[in-house]
């Protein structure tokens, strides 16, 4: 009976978000744990679904550590999280035959900006060449040289916004099974692709960044690929290997070289396209002014999904300078301003500030008037995995025609889960603010009249060359001008079984 090994650390985050992140943005489960994620769609549930339909192998959880996007890890924080994980799959490695890893591939701490591959790096180590280890990752992952030399085989999510959570690591269970079953030692290739992508087209459902992903399935479905995707990076997570890249998985590396470099040669004429495409605030709200219809404001610059703060406070200032009219939704997290109204009580008039709480340089603090119309925990599950949401917390502030719902902590804000939970039904107001770069169709843009997506600052502002990257390899599109590419493969294969 084949025994597997099973561990999970997903983190992503923003480079450019000034606070840390530390241990505590982790949930953590242990062992038998983290098989309560059976029939979530996360990547360990899918893992779990795989391999309850094989009776004939073993599988031993170790440990799940899960963060939501945030600023870069702070030093004690990794050590931390390093040693228990560590601590925990230890044990479980002696007799192994194999291990899988989920992962999201855009972690980075103080002191190690590759956490991901130092993990696998000692994985290997602890048991040596011939033990396949396969790993799911997120699209928006920095799939590392380091990673890649220690893993026998991947697959990588296939939408955005992320609905494959459950089929990835599904994905990633089959191609190991297969790895085991027929004793393969299969090639990966990876091309790096010198851009760093953000906008529209990238939504795999309606862009060309899902044309190339659905080539990637059709490889995967038709047998000539184990595993395809093309990864986009996060282009927030300012690391040394950052960047665009295909990688293709086959048992034959003729194929696995060829697909890799066919597809990286499809992307890089699409590098403009796959750009942001902006409108001023101020133009925003005059327009969203004269329009009937409800309207998104997307707040990307400001995504806490992508590792931002959170606390941006430019739209609520720039509507209430405006005098805007109509009724707005937005949320914001400040933990003082949600202890000051749970202080006062429902039904309280509190003078407080709100927002510039982590990133006051760019988010000064503004002075607000506000009623308490609603106090919440916080605790909720996110409507597209169903994933638990801890927020701390809440308050609903009522100023003037503009309600914010207002978080203690940074959270996923990709969906609607805070809003419902705080009892904000989006389809109530004129103008919903939503701090993600995309949603699923449904939740908003089905449904309102215009989604404008807005060129503010923040640490995660899709207009790219603004942020100030100083560590990922230079040159690149769009930070620099003149950049070519000559598709070439680097070959991985997994050690001898």
């Amino acid at each position: 009976m084949p025994r597997i090994v099973l561990a999970e650390c997903m983190q992503e985050i923003s480079s450019f978000n000034p606070l840390q992140s530390d241990y505590e943005n982790f949930a953590i489960q242990r062992g038998a744990e983290m098989l309560r994620q059976r029939g979530l769609n996360t990547a360990v549930g899918g893992i779990l679904d795989v391999f309850a339909s094989r009776p004939d192998v073993h599988l031993v959880p170790t440990l799940s550590a899960r963060a939501g996007s945030a600023g870069l890890l702070s030093r004690a924080g990794w050590t931390r999280l390093f040693g228990e994980l560590k601590e925990a799959i230890r044990p479980a490695l002696p007799g192994a035959d194999a291990v899988v890893v989920s992962l999201h591939g855009a972690m980075g701490a103080d002191g190690e900006l590759d956490p991901e591959g130092a993990l696998l790096q000692w994985i290997r180590e602890t048991v040596g060449p011939a033990i396949p280890i396969v790993i799911s990752l997120d699209l928006h992952g920095i799939l590392t040289d380091r990673m890649l030399r220690q893993i026998h085989g991947l697959a990588i999510y296939h939408t955005y916004p992320h609905v494959d959570f459950a089929d990835t690591g599904a994905r990633a269970a089959r191609v190991l099974l297969r790895v085991l079953d027929e004793r393969l030692r299969p090639s990966i290739a990876r091309v790096v692709i010198p851009a760093l992508v953000r906008g529209d087209e990238l939504i795999t459902r309606t862009g060309c960044y899902g044309d190339l992903i659905r080539e990637c399935q059709r490889l995967e479905r038709e047998g000539a690929a184990i595993a395809a995707g093309v990864m986009i990076g996060n282009p927030f997570t300012d690391v040394p290997e950052l960047c665009s890249q295909s990688v293709v998985m086959s048992a034959d590396p003729a194929v696995a070289e060829r697909e890799a470099i066919r597809l990286a040669s499809e992307f890089w004429p699409n590098r403009h396209r796959m750009q942001g495409k902006f409108i001023s605030l101020e133009r925003a709200i005059a327009q969203a002014r004269a329009m009937t219809g409800p309207v998104v404001f997307t707040d990307a610059p400001d995504a806490t999904s992508s590792g931002a703060s959170g606390d941006s406070n430019l739209i609520l200032r720039a509507l209430i300078e405006a005098g805007y009219p109509k009724r707005v939704l937005l949320q914001i997290v400040d933990a003082p301003a949600a202890a000051k109204a749970h202080q006062a009580g429902v039904g309280a008039t509190i003078e407080t500030t709100l927002g510039g709480t982590a990133d006051p340089a760019r988010f000064p603090p503004l002075p607000i008037t506000g009623r308490v119309k609603l106090l919440a925990d916080g605790s909720t599950r996110l409507e597209t995995s169903g994933a638990a949401l801890e927020a701390g917390p809440c308050a609903v502030l009522e100023i003037g025609t503009i309600t914010a719902v207002v978080l203690s902590r940074t959270v996923s804000l990709f969906d609607r889960a805070l809003y419902y939970s705080n009892g904000c039904d989006p389809q109530k107001f004129d103008l919903i603010v939503v701090k993600s770069p995309h949603t699923e169709f449904h939740m908003y843009d089905a449904w309102v009249e215009k989604n404008f997506n807005l060129d503010i600052p923040g640490a995660t502002s899709a207009n790219l060359p603004t942020l100030g990257h100083t560590i990922c390899a230079r040159p690149i599109f769009p930070l620099d001008e003149g950049v070519t590419f000559e598709p070439r493969a680097t070959l991985y294969s997994g050690s001898k079984m």
